[in-house]
């Protein structure tokens, strides 16, 4: 016997009125909040991490609170000094430039240093770490320490989020941009498999599993801190539960590549304003080659490059003394 006409009727419209009902009493929702990650600095201080890089490694040291959570700072240098912000890269924080900050100290510059979110003693929050999310931590941090302007100086990813800032805020370049092996242009054939693979989402779950995250604990204790900064790498990774995402997310979605627009953008606004760029880079970076120094040059025509022979990738530790000179002659003109 076929079904009554209401019957129909009722199959058609009833899932709609479901559904709809459905939407109209859950709206509106409360907004989920933002989960943050801690920083090296919830950590007992009879870890290593705090031997190797205690969060007054520099002086002039504070924390701000941002939206986004907590972040270390150091000021250093005369106040008076011409101002230059260090930014550091992937997984290092700011001591990446021990050697290189107390040379432009000795020489007047008023040098800030900070750790990006994720990283050291800067808070890791459950978000996306994308260049915006590293440029509006930079604008708000010049905000808050009330400085106009700055000369920038970027290592790595440091020097793709430097290319950013200044294509986003560039009313805030005091007119010179270093980019140090910089980040930005990537091919993604130059990441490993392994880079690849660890930094995909399914493999983000694992890792950050507590099981997993004791697991690297173990590892990370069997280690001979033989070299301190990868030793504070493994630490980081095994200790602190947002760390790995951090770096997970920023391979994926940061400023490592398709920043072409920025460079772009940066060539431009510096040769509009009298500005300048400079490039250094070793001839032997494994991590972003040599040869990226010549693609910055394709959007930033006027880029001056300083060839390292013999530099790897973290060059302001292997090679400081070129680092320095290199910069302090730029910057002093």
């Amino acid at each position: 016997m076929p079904p009554s006409s209401a019957f129909q009727w009722f199959l058609l419209v009833g899932p709609a009125v479901v559904v709809f009902a459905y939407f109209l009493t859950i709206f509106p929702h409360t907004p989920n909040e933002l989960y943050i990650h801690p920083s090296l600095a919830t950590l007992d201080k009879s870890t290593p991490s705090w031997s190797i890089y205690p969060d007054n490694y520099y002086e002039g040291g504070a924390y701000v609170k941002f939206p986004q959570g907590s972040v270390r700072y150091w000021l250093v240098g005369p106040e008076n000094g011409k101002r230059v912000v260090l930014i550091h890269g992937l997984s290092v924080p700011a001591i990446i430039w021990k050697d290189v900050a107390p040379k432009l100290v000795a020489k007047g510059y008023r040098v800030l240093l900070y750790d990006l979110y994720g990283r050291g003693y800067s808070d890791a929050p459950h978000t996306t770490y994308d260049a915006n999310l590293y440029t509006t931590q930079l604008a708000l941090l010049f905000q808050y320490v009330g400085w106009s302007k700055a000369h920038i100086v970027g290592v790595s990813m440091g020097g793709g989020i430097a290319a950013a800032f200044s294509a986003q805020f560039p009313h805030l370049i005091d007119s010179k941009v270093v980019l140090i092996a910089s980040a930005g242009l990537m091919d993604s054939s130059d990441m490993s498999r392994t880079t690849k693979f660890l930094s995909s989402p399914p493999m983000q779950v694992v890792a950050s599993s507590y099981p997993f995250r004791l697991y690297l604990q173990y590892l990370a204790d069997q280690k001979s801190p033989s070299d301190p900064i990868a030793e504070l790498v493994r630490i980081q990774s095994a200790y602190l539960p947002g760390y790995n995402a951090a770096l997970a997310s920023s391979i994926r979605d940061g400023p490592l590549r398709n920043l072409a627009p920025q460079f772009t953008a940066l060539g431009r606004h510096s040769r509009k304003t009298n500005g300048s760029v400079l490039a250094i880079w070793g001839t032997h970076d494994r991590v972003v080659p040599y040869r990226y120094a010549a693609k910055v040059q394709t959007y930033i025509p006027h880029a001056e490059l300083v060839t390292i022979e013999g530099g790897p990738h973290d060059i302001t530790v292997s090679h400081p003394e070129e680092v320095s000179n290199a910069l302090l002659e730029f910057l002093g003109r």
